[in-house]
């Protein structure tokens, strides 16, 4: 295991005033340019949810912009990170919306 990175997985919520502000297509693009794996959607309850896989530092970085950053008309009230887990490989590929 020397000289790799850890890969973690984390599925995510974030509440707030997070739709119809293109969180969805500014989380994609901050996933890619993390070189991370995940997906991302809307909430019928208004809430934006997904996963990111990646190495650990990555995904950490990830969490940090979905709770402060987010989309640049967004305002994020709260963050949830659950099942955060360790893998051995991607489970994903790409970084894609669902709907």
């Amino acid at each position: 295991m020397s000289g790799e990175q850890q890969l973690l997985s984390v599925d995510f919520e974030i509440f707030g005033y997070v739709q119809g502000v293109c969180f969805r297509m500014y989380t994609e693009r901050e996933g890619l340019r993390l070189g991370l794996v995940g997906w991302v959607k809307n909430t019928y309850s208004g809430t934006v949810v997904g996963q990111v896989q990646g190495p650990a530092h990555q995904v950490e970085e990830m969490k940090l912009w979905l709770s402060k950053e987010g989309s640049p008309s967004s305002r994020i009230t709260r963050a949830s990170f659950t099942n955060q887990r360790n893998i051995d490989r991607l489970e994903l590929s790409g970084f894609k919306t669902r709907f």
